[in-house]
């Protein structure tokens, strides 16, 4: 009997030795009694330690990290793939709540270590046993001029419970209760679901689906728009006490990346802002209309729209990856035998999709929605690559596991490009091709250019918000509508109903300027894509050790494993041309069905 994604449930016992919520509070025990020991052991004495020392106290931080990282990941997760059940939500509040405690207990470490004299710290360093964190402790040390006194962040960090973490809880609660009223349908559908009707053929379709989601999201509006205003005051207030010169800058710095590379990143993908004008211009030519709406971005540009069940794709995916490299086929591999993904679509489930490292003495999880579309393989590609890379750099220990937002994209952009080539190199009708290069070339523009006018949309509102206050629903609305303008030009009519569109989307409510970070990532694993063309298999092994390495480097020091040099300021124009290349691609492929159309 054939598996579907129906049968692919994860099982996150793994987190919790089998015990279920009552493993969350024996870890969470545990933690809270060891967190309390080394207060009392280091405490005003941080500055005082030698090597071996500092080693050992890095060591059973490790250890509380891990019995935190693991309550919280199963409560997160369990939440995530069902936001509607109430002992879900309460037990991620209990971790919440719990966690914050004991976050607050161990404050005193960072604020006493980032006071250490820079020529002491250093010499500390050099100690046998910071293999797994000595990256992690000199970062932690470049926030330095931005940390309070202790009795202060103990206070931030205290409040963040029933204020932004608490926010950002009721954001997912909302959004996953979302449903869609479709006109062809009996009953209400998971948003999700609704969206993914944007990619018919029919464009009736695609507008009903698109005009049923701005029914379902005006609702709720007002409510989202206050939670926003609310978060986007508590930032301001954040930065204001820290010393932030703006509202990105402290994203920037978790980032490893300064603002003025982050500012050239995004002066390069706006002035490239003529790729995505210029592929909307000829998807109108090819869906037989004088212009696209908003609603017609997504739609498919042939008729053809293969249906690709599940257990196709897991081999699809798991062959590609295999023929690169038999090490990640066989780390792979494990997500679905061991039962790591949580893959089909239910009432509750948070939308989209993601993976969670949760931490290096278990193994990351991957959540998706999968409803057969091709563009669905691509996803699962794209979680799975997210994946090898946190269980490649498993060894690299809770401090270093994780890299920078600008690097965590590499990895999944690479893995999907893996796939794609190969479905690609399944197509036999010029329809085929280029429905895929249109989709790819469409993914490229959404992860590029979407994403720094998301970027654009986020800059307009955090200042906007702190210079004039409370922003009003149509406020939102008109800054959303400006921006997205700014990248599409008059080559896609925005709609009044698009206005609202801005309110479901959840990286600006809990990660505050994550998003260029896609755009960054995705630049940079184009051009170790390339380097890979150029080299083939010989390029394996460096590839592998830069996801090995986890966050053990710099983004530019990972960068130099694969022999590119991400302080070259023509980087980003470099990445830019790849996706030229693929507009260029995908046009000529449109000549050939154009012309079979007569």
């Amino acid at each position: 009997m054939s598996t579907t994604e129906l049968d692919v449930a994860w099982n996150l016992e793994d987190l919790v030795d089998g015990e279920g919520a009552a493993g969350v509070d024996r870890q969470l025990d545990e933690a809270t009694s060891r967190a309390s020991a080394f207060a009392q052991r280091y405490a005003g004495k941080v500055a005082q330690l030698d090597g071996p020392g500092l080693a050992e106290a890095m060591a059973e931080l490790a250890a509380i990290t891990d019995l935190v990282g693991r309550a919280g990941s199963y409560a997160s997760l369990q939440f995530s793939a069902d936001t509607q059940k109430p002992e879900h939500g309460a037990l991620m509040q209990k971790v919440q709540e719990r966690g914050t405690v004991i976050e607050t207990t161990l404050v005193f470490f960072d604020l006493e270590w980032a006071a250490i004299d820079d020529a002491r710290a250093e010499e500390l360093l050099q100690a046998d046993g910071l293999e797994q964190c000595r990256h992690h402790l000199r970062t932690a040390r470049a926030y330095r001029p931005y940390l309070l006194s202790e009795p202060e962040e103990k206070l931030l960090a205290e409040k963040a419970v029933s204020g932004r973490d608490a926010w950002s809880r009721l954001f997912s609660e909302l959004t996953s209760a979302l449903q869609v009223h479709l006109p062809d349908q009996d009953e209400p559908v998971a948003l999700d679901v609704a969206l993914s009707r944007l990619q018919a053929g029919d464009r009736e379709v695609r507008r009903t689906a698109a005009e049923a989601v701005t029914a379902a999201l005006e609702p709720g509006l007002r409510t989202r728009a206050y939670l926003f205003n609310t978060l986007l005051h508590d930032k301001a207030v954040d930065d204001r006490l820290r010393g932030f010169p703006s509202w990105i800058s402290s994203r920037n710095l978790s980032n490893e990346a300064s603002d003025e590379s982050v500012q050239a990143l995004v002066d390069a993908v706006k002035g490239a802002y003529d790729i995505p004008r210029r592929w909307y211009t000829l998807k109108a030519k090819l869906l037989g209309i004088d212009r696209i709406a908003d609603y017609d971005r997504a739609a498919s540009v042939t008729g053809d729209e293969e249906q690709i069940p599940w257990e196709d794709a897991k081999d699809l995916v798991l062959e590609s990856f295999n023929d690169f490299s038999p090490v990640l086929g066989d780390t792979a591999r494990r997500f679905f035998d061991e039962r790591w993904i949580d893959a089909p679509v239910r009432p509750g489930k948070r939308g989209g999709a993601f993976c969670a490292y949760t931490t290096p003495t278990v193994h990351p999880y991957v959540l998706l929605n999968y409803t057969s579309l091709r563009r669905d393989v691509l996803t699962l590609a794209h979680e799975l690559g997210h994946g090898l890379h946190a269980a490649l750099a498993i060894p690299r220990g809770p401090f270093e596991q994780h890299t920078p937002l600008t690097v965590c994209e590499t990895a999944s952009v690479f893995g999907e490009t893996l796939v794609f080539k190969r479905l690609l190199g399944q197509a036999d009708t010029p329809e085929s091709r280029l429905s895929l290069l249109a989709g790819n070339l469409e993914d490229g523009i959404a992860t590029v250019f979407r994403q720094v006018a998301m970027n654009q949309f986020e800059h307009a509102v955090h200042t906007a918000r702190r210079e004039e206050g409370e922003l009003s629903v149509e406020r939102f609305g008109d800054l959303w509508h400006q921006t997205q303008h700014d990248l599409l030009g008059d080559a896609v009519e925005l709609t009044d109903g698009y206005r609202s569109w801005w309110s479901y989307i959840p990286h600006f409510i809990g990660s505050p300027g994550y998003v260029y970070a896609y755009a960054y990532g995705q630049l940079l694993a184009l051009s170790v894509y390339r380097r890979y063309e150029e080299e083939g298999a010989s390029f394996v092994p460096a590839y592998v050790d830069m996801l090995a390495a986890g966050g053990s480097r710099s983004p530019e020091e990972l960068g130099k494993i694969a022999g590119l040099d991400l302080t070259d300021p023509g980087f980003w124009t470099a990445g830019l041309a790849l996706v030229r290349q693929r507009l260029e691609e995908a046009e000529e492929a449109a000549e050939a069905v154009l012309a079979t159309r007569g």
